[in-house]
């Protein structure tokens, strides 16, 4: 009997813990697009005001921020400076894939960045100003849906957990 309350118990915590990991990745998903439109920002003003250099803009922004996406733009820079000939559409599209386990971005969310550097780095200032700030209006619709639902997705993922680890404990008994 102790040893079937033991293990009731440990599923139970076990899917509650599940359950509040999920809502910390939203928090988590939200608090990267968050970054990225920072660094965004950033980039904008480095290359409409500063006037400098795509791969040195990009080189700027990842020194200044941390994390997966510094390593995406500094990784992006460090490939421009090599200068093997290489378009920065594909250099763009390779590093962005190459973390996107990491990233925690949905599909739709990673194809708009993809997007996002096909239109860079290739068009005068004007047309790459646009270019960002059709970007920033995306990243500005996806940051609203996130917040919008974060709490009651913390809610539902904390709840499913523990209802699912009740559950499993009641069919375990």
């Amino acid at each position: 009997m102790v040893l079937k309350l033991t293990g009731s118990l440990l599923v139970t915590c076990s899917c509650g813990a599940l359950g509040l990991w999920k809502a910390g990745q939203w928090k988590d998903h939200l608090g990267l697009l968050e970054q990225l439109r920072k660094m965004i920002v950033l980039l904008r003003s480095e290359i409409l005001y500063a006037h400098t250099p795509l791969g040195e803009a990009l080189g700027h922004v990842g020194r200044k921020s941390d994390g997966v996406l510094a390593g995406l733009f500094m990784a992006v820079e460090e490939r421009i400076l090599k200068q093997e000939g290489e378009l920065f559409y594909m250099i763009w599209r390779e590093e962005v894939e190459r973390r996107k386990k990491e990233m925690l971005l949905s599909d739709r969310e990673r194809q708009e960045l993809i997007g996002f550097g096909e239109h860079l780095g290739y068009l005068d200032l004007e047309m790459q100003g646009h270019t960002i700030a059709i970007y920033l209006e995306q990243l500005e619709m996806s940051i609203r849906f996130y917040r919008e639902h974060e709490r009651e997705q913390s809610r539902l993922y904390a709840s499913l957990g523990i209802m699912g680890g009740l559950f499993l404990s009641i069919m375990m008994c």
